[in-house]
């Protein structure tokens, strides 16, 4: 099995409006969860294995969910505080298999099916300065 994760968040999680504890959540999730995003796994169970408190997993679940990154179920389809990975923050058995599910996640985000992730948009990081920096001493 090859486990491949989605780039989009690996590649800007540094970018995230995130806690560190919030991010290492985040790993324990993607971690946790099957291919193609679903927790299998309530939130007091959650708590058990992670060795939090299940008002802990709420906080560390809410800036997740504000992003779009963890999916909450709507309120009719709700068992035991099932949440997912949104398709385009979830892992995948090959590369084959995530770019199937993006394509398939695209249009039912373009549909209205599905919310879009909610990530700062990438920027460049600067490129380092040329030349000997301008030091003077007072």
């Amino acid at each position: 099995m090859a486990n491949v994760m989605s780039p989009i968040i690996a590649e800007r999680i540094w970018a995230l409006p995130l806690s560190g504890s919030a991010v290492k959540f985040l790993q324990y999730l993607v971690s946790r969860s099957d291919f193609g995003g679903v927790l299998p796994v309530r939130q007091k169970d959650m708590a058990a294995e992670y060795g939090v408190t299940p008002q802990a997993v709420s906080g560390l679940m809410a800036p997740l969910c504000d992003l779009n990154i963890v999916l909450r179920p709507r309120s009719g389809e709700r068992n035991g505080n099932s949440y997912r990975l949104h398709p385009l923050a979830a892992k995948y058995e090959s590369p084959e298999d995530m770019e199937a599910a993006f394509r398939a996640t695209l249009v039912r985000i373009q549909a209205g099916d599905l919310p879009n992730l909610k990530l700062p948009a990438y920027q460049q990081t600067p490129p380092p300065p040329t030349g000997r920096p301008k030091l003077q001493v007072a």
